[in-house]
C-alpha cells in the first residue's frame, strides 16, 4: 500500500501529536475566532449539512476559522467518508484523485476510500488516477489538501473516517460543471455517508492600514455573497476576479451539492490574516468557512 507521507507536518501545522492536538483543541474552542466549542457528534441518523468550505493556511492563522468546517460537517453525524477537493497552486491542469493508499499525519494515517474512488473513476471521463498529483515531486509538495486532514482525524473520534483526494486544476464551468454531476453520481450510489470539503483561501493581497483592509474584505464578500446565495456561476466569476486560490473547489463543492439536494449556503466565519495576528504586517489572506445545507 502506498503511504503519502506528510509533507508540511512542522511548517503549516505541528510535526508532534501532543502539539498537534494542542493547537487542534486551541482552534475550537477559541471564543474569538474559533466556534468556542469541541467538536462533539449527535449521532443523528440523517444529515442535513453536506459540505464546506474550509482554508488551507496555518493553522495559527486559519485554523480557526476551519474550525467551524468541521465542526458543522461532525456535528449531526461523524460521516464515512469526506471528498476534499482541492486546488492546484503549481500547474498541475488536470483533474485527478488518489485511488488507493493512505496519508499520514501525526494523528495517525487516513485511509483511501477505494470503492468510492473507483465509482467516481468509473462514471467520469474528466477524472483520472494520478499518484503523481499527489506524492513527489514537483505536484506532491501541494499543501492544501493534507492540512485538512488533521481536521478530520481530530473530529472522527474513534472511527475510521476514510477520504477521496481530489485536485482540481481546471477552472471552465462547464467542465466543472460535468465534474460534479460525475462525483454526484458516485456519491448517490454509494450506500454510506459523505461529505465534502472545499479547499481554499481567499483574497491574498497587500495591506497596510484598516481602509485598506476594508477594500480588501469588500473582494471576499462578493464570493461569499453568491456562496450564502447559492449561485455556482457567479461564484466562480466573482472569485476568478480576486487572488481566491480555490475559486474551482468553491464552485465544483456547490454543484456537487446541488446535484445532492442542498439548498442553501450558509457563512458560519470570516477574517483575515490580520485581524488573526492584530496588525497591519503587509501580506493579508482571508479565510472563509461556509457550508452547504439541504
Amino acid at each position: 500500500m502506498v503511504t503519502r507521507h506528510a509533507m508540511v507536518a512542522g511548517h503549516f501545522y505541528p510535526r508532534f501529536k501532543p502539539d498537534l492536538l494542542n493547537i487542534l483543541k486551541e482552534s475550537f474552542t477559541d471564543n474569538e475566532f474559533g466556534p468556542g466549542e469541541e467538536p462533539k457528534t449527535l449521532n443523528q441518523k440523517q444529515r442535513s449539512i453536506i459540505g464546506g468550505v474550509s482554508p488551507h493556511a496555518g493553522y495559527v492563522y486559519s485554523g480557526c476559522c476551519a474550525a467551524f468546517t468541521f465542526l458543522n460537517l461532525f456535528k449531526e453525524r461523524i460521516p464515512d467518508t469526506v471528498i476534499v477537493l482541492g486546488t492546484d497552486h503549481i500547474g498541475y491542469g488536470k483533474v485527478a484523485l488518489m485511488d488507493e493508499g493512505a496519508w499520514e499525519t501525526p494523528l495517525g494515517n487516513i485511509h483511501i476510500d477505494e470503492e468510492l474512488s473507483e465509482k467516481i473513476l468509473d462514471n467520469s471521463n474528466i477524472v483520472i488516477n494520478d499518484e503523481s498529483a499527489f506524492i513527489g515531486h514537483p505536484f506532491g509538495r501541494e499543501h492544501n489538501i493534507e492540512v485538512q486532514l488533521p481536521f478530520i482525524k481530530y473530529c472522527a473520534q474513534e472511527k475510521d473516517v476514510k477520504f477521496i483526494p481530489i485536485k482540481v486544476s481546471v477552472k471552465d464551468f462547464n467542465i466543472l460543471s460535468k465534474l460534479s454531476n460525475d462525483i454526484a453520481k458516485s456519491i448517490e450510489s454509494y450506500n454510506k455517508d459523505v461529505v465534502i470539503v472545499a479547499s481554499s483561501d481567499m483574497t491574498h493581497k497587500e495591506v497596510y492600514d484598516s481602509k485598506q483592509l476594508e477594500k480588501f474584505k469588500e473582494r471576499d464578500q462578493q464570493v461569499i455573497d453568491s456562496f450564502v446565495a447559492f449561485n455556482p456561476e457567479k461564484t466562480l466569476e466573482a472569485a476568478s476576479k480576486t487572488t481566491v486560490c480555490g475559486a474551482q473547489t468553491i464552485t465544483s463543492l456547490m454543484m456537487i451539492c446541488k446535484n445532492l439536494n442542498a439548498n442553501k449556503g450558509k457563512l458560519l466565519k470570516y477574517y483575515t490574516s490580520s485581524e488573526k495576528v492584530g496588525s497591519f504586517s503587509g501580506y493579508c489572506v482571508g479565510y472563509f468557512s461556509g457550508v452547504l445545507i439541504k
